[in-house]
């Protein structure tokens, strides 16, 4: 067998760069870079110190054979003439993967089936002794790549994939593989800082990948040292004297860098749940007294080194999946701006990011930017030293000025602490630092802000005089920032209305982002207070459905009544807004009524008319959910008998009710076609249908109203004449949704 071998290195997308460093640095020759790959020449030596040593690399393919292929016969020739006893007994286990197509080879699985063949028919022996195949635990992984009619030919030496460290056992919902974290710490400067004695904080350190695989590195400790079980420990052109020399090397230098003082490595998790797997992962690695992993929150997030030094902040903050991620996401953004800004200056920090734009709302400048990959997911790598010259913050500043702020924030650094005692001997906590300036909001945001604060002085005034909790702060007025704003209390609900097609996507979000960041500077609120949806187009009741599964409701007054809402988990509340007026106008007319309300939902008309003084209320809904809250909320005002709760279509349910009704109330949606109900409900279609049989069980002198929120609505002329109809949709419009004339329609219809 040759002395010199040809290495193939795979390695995630992106690392290739940094890669053929390592690789070069560990020994190979002649190296060259591909896509997601290195390749280059070296002996048994340097194979295993890239086994042992490469912290970047997936997997080290030693190249048996190269050789041109036409079809599948040219494919099972090459293979079959490889001398495969050199390499495996006859009654071993292989596995074998396939990549590429071409040739005649469309099926990867055909194309490993036909090397596997080859290989047991080399080695088959007279007495019928042969391979065996085992996925799991081969004794020998092969590698055949088809490239442009080129059959590559390889024995995987890693086994399993090299990223597979054997510390993380336990792991949080999206990890970053070991090998992708290792590449984002050596391009972020760690090395040179740990050589440095610098520290090391993740404010976001999930299960600890980015803690370990920097202790690691700055403990040089080979990452793959623990490893037991390797693609070529029971390959027949294995070296074991020399695999043992290079991994007692090895392991001297781990036992060297950990008898050096430690450095300040700590992780800090929101997510209790993480924590114990974190300290987990700590443990395996053997790094205990290396790293250290507390539960804490972005927004508090401050390190303290013991000895004042700085260092390196590094986070993979969340990508967002669900429906209203984007405030969460932006506000943790500028959580983490803000704790860069104020509690790390003079540090430098990187953020590793699968939503690059959420990194400019961090009110810091990236000095450098790097692409990775983490799978299928394009992802930066956003450098920042944290200045107050990259601070983008408040209002602009000379360069004059920001040379001054980096003079002044240079000579804190240098100066060391000073402690203060009291007159106990103890030590005075110091003072808590300044209030941070907030990032400064894009000329759009600002504009957008200035509107918002514009409307909360003019209806925060009008709301006040009415006793209104809850109201519409901005409906899309100004276009390009189309968003329903609605306050409950001091929570603030923002609907995002999907823009159309014409516009891009990107441009759309950057304004939503705008939008986010201006909010709770405009309204003077907690940004753990603003939750966010997106309104589209909905079919049947797909507007009803759930769209989260936390069950928080908050209590909210109106009228004197209170009533239940939940602001994250549909995408209506419980609680329309806009209906408002007309549930003052129930409660003033029901007393001794007997009040019927269709199409209930939450059922909030009736606890005004109960409210009123009414005789009885009866609701009538498809749902059995929002009938359950309809319960909820009478039962809160007081409210149980009296007070009917009927599950039906509304259609079927009045053609076989013969009670009659002094006071209805009926607010239909557009279209459903729940799977409980006779056929589909469309309300410009079937109002005639619907208005007839509620009027039937309308009482003498008895009241109508009818609503709906369909803006192409008509109502049918032949209504007006066999009822007295009325449009009253102007006195049901209050100054909050003043802008929106269209927001519904409303009816009083009587009998003749």
């Amino acid at each position: 067998m040759s002395d010199r071998y040809e290495l193939f290195l795979t390695c995630p997308k992106g690392l290739e760069g940094l890669l053929i460093e390592e690789a070069t640095g560990l020994g190979l020759e002649q190296a060259r870079e591909h896509t997601s790959a290195v390749r280059g020449m070296g002996d048994m030596e340097t194979a295993y110190r890239l086994c042992l040593w490469s912290r970047l690399a997936n997997r080290v393919l030693l190249v048996l054979k190269r050789f041109p292929m036409k079809n599948a016969d040219d494919l099972y020739q090459g293979v079959l003439d490889v001398d495969w006893q050199d390499h495996m007994l006859a009654d071993g286990t292989l596995a074998v993967e396939f990549s590429g197509h071409g040739s005649g080879i469309d099926n990867t699985h055909f194309g490993a089936l036909k090397v596997k063949d080859a290989i047991v028919d080399k080695l088959r022996t007279p007495t019928g002794e042969r391979p065996s195949v085992d996925k799991l635990n081969p004794d020998l992984r092969i590698h055949l790549r088809l490239d442009r009619g080129e059959a590559i030919l390889s024995l995987d030496l890693s086994g399993h994939s090299l990223h597979q460290r054997g510390y993380r056992l336990q792991q949080g919902a999206a990890p970053l593989k070991e090998n992708l974290a290792a590449a984002i710490l050596i391009r972020s400067g760690w090395p040179r800082i740990a050589a440095e004695g610098g520290a090391l904080a993740d404010p976001m350190c999930g299960v600890g990948t980015f803690l370990v695989e920097a202790a690691m590195i700055a403990a040089d400790i080979a990452p793959n040292l623990k490893r037991e079980q390797w693609g070529f420990s029971a390959w027949q052109g294995h070296v074991p004297a020399l695999w043992r020399k290079l991994h007692d090397e090895a392991l001297a230098r781990a036992q060297a860098g950990l008898s050096r003082p430690p450095l300040w490595i700590r992780g800090y998790e929101a997510d209790p749940r993480l924590i114990q797997p974190g300290r987990n992962n700590v443990e395996r690695a053997g790094l205990s007294d290396w790293i250290k992993i507390y539960q804490g929150e972005v927004a508090t997030f401050e390190p303290r080194p013991d000895q004042n030094q700085k260092g390196l902040v590094i986070c993979n903050p969340p990508y967002g999946e669900r429906l209203g991620d984007e405030a969460s996401l932006l506000y943790l953004y500028q959580n983490l701006g803000e704790r860069l800004r104020q509690a790390c200056l003079n540090w430098e920090a990187a953020v590793f990011t699968g939503a690059p734009d959420l990194g400019k709302r961090m009110g810091i400048r990236s000095h450098k930017q790097y692409s990775f990959w983490n799978g299928a997911l394009p992802c930066k790598l956003l450098l920042i030293k944290v200045l107050p010259d990259q601070f983008v913050t408040g209002e602009r500043r000379s360069p004059e000025q920001r040379q001054l702020e980096r003079e002044q924030a240079q000579a804190v650094a240098d100066e060391p602490p000073v402690r203060q005692y009291n007159k106990n001997g103890n030590p005075i906590k110091p003072a808590p630092a300044p209030v941070v300036e907030q990032a400064r909001l894009s000329e759009g945001g600002q504009m957008f802000a200035n509107r918002l604060q514009k409307n909360l002085k003019q209806l925060g005034k009008w709301a006040k005089r009415e006793g209104i909790e809850c109201y519409r702060v901005y409906d899309a007025d100004m276009p390009e920032y189309s968003l329903a704003i609605d306050l409950y209390q001091d929570w603030v609900h923002v609907q995002e209305y999907a823009a159309p097609k014409s516009v891009d996507p990107e441009k759309a979000q950057a304004r939503l982002f705008d939008a986010l960041a201006a909010i709770p500077q405009a309204l003077n609120v907690d940004k753990s207070r603003v939750l966010i949806k997106r309104r589209e187009r909905q079919s049947g009741t797909r507007q009803y459905e759930r769209q989260g599964a936390q069950g928080q409701f908050t209590e909210v007054r109106e009228g004197g009544v209170k009533l239940l809402v939940n602001l994250t988990d549909y995408l209506d509340t419980g609680l329309f807004l806009d209906h408002r007026p007309m549930r003052m106008r129930i409660q003033k007319e029901a007393a001794g009524k007997r009040f019927l309300n269709l199409f209930c939902y939450t059922a909030t008309a009736s606890v005004h008319a109960a409210k009123g003084g009414a005789r009885s209320t009866t609701s009538v809904d498809l749902s059995k959910t929002y009938l359950d809250w309809a319960r909820r909320n009478l039962s809160l005002n007081g409210f149980s008998d009296k007070n009917r709760l009927e599950q039906g279509d509304v259609m079927a349910w009045l053609d076989t009710c013969r009670d009659e009704f002094d006071l209805i109330f009926i607010d239909p949606p557009t279209f459903s076609n729940s799977k409980r109900m006779e056929g589909v409900f469309d309300v410009q279609r079937d109002q005639v249908q619907l208005l007839d049989l509620a009027m039937a069980r309308l009482a003498p002198g008895g009241v109508l109203y009818f609503s709906n929120n369909f803006r192409k609505f008509q109502l049918d002329e032949n209504l007006a004449a066999r009822y007295q109809v009325e449009e009253i949709t102007a006195s049901t419009i209050d100054p909050d949704f003043a802008r929106n004339g269209k927001i519904h329609r409303a009816w009083k219809i009587t009998t003749r």
